[in-house]
């Protein structure tokens, strides 16, 4: 199960502002900067949504940097968003190339910890001939191990543009994801509300997907 907290930002000089603020280097215990990292998402679905209708998602993800150059496949299903909450069953494989397989995907989850009874609901009735690429989308990601009380999160600071195929629309990604390592989810809030309050930002409960989709089909109804 992922547990994550999303907050927005206006631009990107408030979302990095935050990494120099006195509260955050107090969270922050890397003797190193992270360096930032290229992802390029892909989202699969057949071309009438089943899976995005049920709930679910399909990612493909490209890490593209010099010493971390790899592919990630990602499943997300059901759970629920609050005041920036988010709460989904989650599954990923890593991979050394793109072609997304979902026997093999099943297979390779096994252990996962997530239950594999509702992984399979996602795919029920569909084949990999009935999957195509719905949309994609490409920022840059910067992560952080963070301790706050007795728990761990890793805070992602993602920043770039969603843009459909002609250009002609587009919607600015400037985020902070907050997800929760290990520890309670009520100090993953409390660490949420200390960041709004030092920092210019709002919870935010839309998701990237939802985002890139909706760019995609040029506020087309989606299902």
């Amino acid at each position: 199960m992922e547990t994550e907290v999303k907050l927005a930002f206006k631009n990107k000089d408030d979302l990095y502002k935050l990494t120099v603020s006195d509260l955050f280097l107090n969270l922050f215990k890397g003797e190193t900067e992270p360096a930032p990292v290229l992802l390029e998402n892909t989202y699969l679905d057949t071309p009438d949504m089943k899976i995005t209708k049920r709930g679910g998602m399909i990612r493909v993800r490209h890490y593209n940097c010099a010493d971390a150059d790899r592919y990630e496949f990602t499943v997300k299903y059901g759970g629920g968003v609050s005041d920036g909450l988010h709460r989904r069953y989650e599954w990923n494989v890593t991979s050394c190339d793109n072609a997304f397989s979902i026997k093999r995907f099943i297979d390779e989850t096994n252990g996962s910890g997530d239950p594999e009874d509702v992984l399979l609901d996602v795919f029920g009735n569909i084949n990999d001939d009935d999957l195509i690429v719905l949309c994609s989308n490409t920022f840059c990601r910067t992560v952080y191990n963070l301790s706050y009380l007795n728990s761990k999160v890793e805070a992602c600071f993602d920043s770039g543009i969603i843009k459909n195929s002609d250009g002609s629309r587009s919607d600015e990604i400037c985020e902070l994801e907050l997800e929760l390592v290990s520890g309670e989810i009520s100090e993953l809030n409390a660490l949420a509300e200390c960041i709004i309050e030092t920092a210019e930002c709002v919870p935010f409960d839309d998701t990237k997907y939802r985002r890139t989709l909706a760019v995609a089909l040029d506020g087309h109804d989606e299902g």
